[in-house]
């Protein structure tokens, strides 16, 4: 690895967005999501499934205020995890001193917190801080002396901690609560929740490990390790990085200590020893001979971002290494044309190369997120265009997919096609939705959506010691000290929907730089300038090096025509449809736009010179559609079955809508692939 190319995200006082596009979203989790997923950790949203979230931090508090109390410890009574469990009518009713929901239900809180210190950092908001750092007081009020702080154990009995590390998601509560006490802190200078952070982070350290008398486990849901990447990171502890290394390198080695914990478990319980799915967990092997993605895909690309920090930091060529065939196996044969990933509801999961499936995917948006999660660290590592792209790709499609334009309801699944009356009446569909919901008892995707569309800043620019990088044109401006001088670029930009943009440059010295720009892969010849400047080419970004003045300006030219895609022949349920994009944007067609029985549609011209682009207000703000020719088959009379003849067809015009605002008009079909 070429460390003098590595980069880093700017800190949140460097970069200021502006952009139209994305300064609506984040206003929109500012104003509406924020607030509402608040009143939603503490289950007061009617008809909308509880998350428990607050309940359980403040019983966990309430638990340590009664110990500290007596003086000694308190003794809370045994239960077994069921799983989740409705909230009662009657919220009276829940007992005392008692978990609720899920095991990892702390994350909900961790996320949300994360989201509100990104958001804080944009638009300072007295009230919203003041809301957050009471939060904070009840979660660091619920943790034990020692550093320990998940209240499924502080509450339930601290006797089985770290005694089911596969599934009891101990180490990934503690990653979302340290990647929230890093954002909060940086945002707001605020150090409590990241001091209790630490504490776990000493607590986790002190118990895991190669050294003698240290448990020999690792997460069973991935996270820790990115998130004690970036805890070294802002804290400077060598500690912390040692340890997610040691989670890394440890994963998949023999003996199995996932097979080993299930046989103990097993005895303990009683009961004949249970069979365990290591690729599940991608722990079938270590990660340096791993070359496919596989398992349940949240996971995957936790683990793989957690890899590609850890290779950054250590100069670890061979983890890089695997970081590469793990990415192309993703990219090359399981990458939906939404940027999603997942393709199987059975384990929520990455299926085998090329079966990605339209009605049926499942397609996380936690996955999604988590692929532009890895794809920025692969880029932090090594700029490549191609790594930004996908990056791109999620993030406008599948991830915004998952959010309501009003901000008030969400995706879990993200299918590319939907027929209502399957979802319903298909049990093999039963878990895709034709309408976004109000939130979810397992509720992990709304609060990472905030977090992401929070900080969008962090993935649009990442700098190096003498370059400045633009991977998103995202309209705003970032600051970059060179050699003591400060250098702000402001960037001026129309995406999604138009390709020229301007970089205005901003210095009251002159200042040696580098700029580095990507060229996206969806414009045909972009075109960069800088004056009399000369670039230089490199792995699909543009660099110019000099010296850098007041007024200075760059000008992108990027061409942005409409693209219509075959599918790999390979993906048997794409072979012989067409699916288009125009610029970052997917688009799909949707009953509200062509009437029912989508699947009679068929594409009649594949000429995308052809295809007719309009500006759109129907979804609130400023979008594009796209109009194509097509036909309809005319249903004819006759029996379920019969003489093999064309079909009779009517010419019709097809009218395409981004994919991410789908669903935003009542429930209907939908379609990404048509037939051609």
């Amino acid at each position: 690895m070429d460390s003098t190319r590595f980069s880093a995200p700017l800190p949140f006082d460097s970069v200021a967005i502006t952009d139209g596009f994305w300064q609506r979203t984040m206003e929109l989790v500012r104003k509406e999501v924020i607030p509402y997923q608040w009143e939603t950790l503490n289950d007061r949203v009617p008809d909308a499934a509880p998350s428990y979230s607050m309940r359980n931090f403040r019983t966990a508090a309430k638990m340590q205020a009664e110990k500290a109390r007596k003086g000694a410890a308190y003794v809370p009574p045994s239960y077994t995890w069921r799983g989740f469990e409705a909230l009662p009518e009657d919220a009276e009713h829940l007992e005392e001193d008692r978990f609720y929901g899920f095991v990892f239900q702390d994350s909900d809180f961790s996320k949300w917190i994360e989201a509100v210190g990104y958001s804080l950092s944009q638009h300072p908001d007295p009230e919203l801080e003041k809301l957050a750092d009471g939060a904070i007081d009840i979660v660091c009020a619920a943790q034990n002396e020692d550093g320990y702080l998940d209240t499924y154990y502080l509450i339930n009995g601290m006797d089985a901690a770290w005694t089911n590390m596969r599934d009891h998601h101990e180490l990934y509560c503690f990653g979302h609560l340290t990647e929230a006490a890093v954002a909060y802190y940086q945002a707001t200078g605020k150090d409590r929740l990241l001091q209790a952070a630490c504490r776990f982070a000493d607590y986790v350290d002190a118990h895991f490990g190669p050294e003698d008398g240290k448990r020999k486990g690792y997460p069973g849901h991935e996270v820790a390790e990115m998130a004690l990447v970036r805890l070294s990171e802002v804290t400077g502890e060598e500690r912390y990085l040692r340890l997610a290394a040691y989670f890394v390198n440890q994963r998949g080695q023999e003996p199995s200590y996932f097979v080993q914990e299930e046989a103990e478990r097993a005895a303990r319980e009683g009961r004949p020893v249970r069979p365990v799915d290591l690729y599940y967990y991608q722990a079938e092997k270590p990660v340096r001979q791993q070359e496919e993605a596989h398992g349940h895909a949240v996971r995957a690309v936790y683990l793989y971002s957690g890899m590609a920090d850890v290779a950054r930091k250590t100069g670890d060529e061979s983890l890089f290494e695997a970081c590469k065939r793990l990415w192309n196996s993703i990219v090359n044969e399981k990458l939906y044309i939404t940027g999603g990933i997942g393709a199987t509801r059975e384990g929520e999961a990455f299926s085998f190369p090329f079966d990605l499936p339209n009605d049926s995917a499942y397609s996380e948006t936690c996955a999604a997120i988590g692929l532009v999660f890895f794809a920025r660290r692969m880029l932090q590592i090594s700029p490549d265009s191609r790594y930004a792209d996908v990056m791109e790709q999620a993030l406008y499609n599948t991830v915004l997919s998952g959010m309501a334009l009003d901000g008030k309801s969400f995706f879990y699944v993200n299918p590319l096609s939907v027929q209502p009356v399957a979802c319903r009446r298909d049990q093999r569909l039963s878990h895709v939705k034709p309408v976004r919901q109000k939130w979810f008892g397992c509720a992990c995707c709304p609060p990472n959506i905030a977090r992401l569309a929070s900080s969008v800043a962090q993935y649009a620019y990442t700098a190096g010691e003498d370059t400045l990088f633009t991977h998103l044109y995202v309209g705003g401006s970032v600051t970059k000290m060179f050699h003591g001088t400060a250098l702000t670029m402001e960037m001026r930009s129309n995406l999604p929907w138009d390709g020229r943009a301007q970089a205005i440059i901003h210095a009251e010295a002159p200042v040696q730089a580098t700029l580095a720009f990507r060229l996206p892969g969806w414009s045909d010849n972009p075109t960069v300038s800088a004056g009399s400047r000369q670039p230089f080419v490199e792995n699909g970004y543009v660099y110019f090096t000099g010296e850098w003045r007041e007024g200075d300006e760059i000008t992108f030219e990027m061409p942005m025509p409409v693209r219509i895609w075959n599918a790999d022949p390979r993906v048997r349920e794409n072979l012989d449809r067409v699916a288009f994009t125009r610029g970052p944007i997917t688009f799909c067609a949707e009953e509200a736009d062509n009437g029912s029985d989508l699947h009679l549609l068929r594409v009649d011209d594949l000429d995308p010179a052809h295809v007719r682009v309009e500006r759109d207000g129907t979804f609130g703000h400023p979008t594009v559609r796209l109009i194509a020719q097509g036909k309809r088959t005319v249903p004819q009379p006759g029996g379920l079955y019969r003489a093999a003849a064309r079909p009779a067809e009517e010419d019709v015009q097809i009218a395409l809508v981004p994919y991410y605002a789908w669903a935003n008009r009542g429930e209907g079909e939908m379609t990404v692939w048509l037939r051609s």
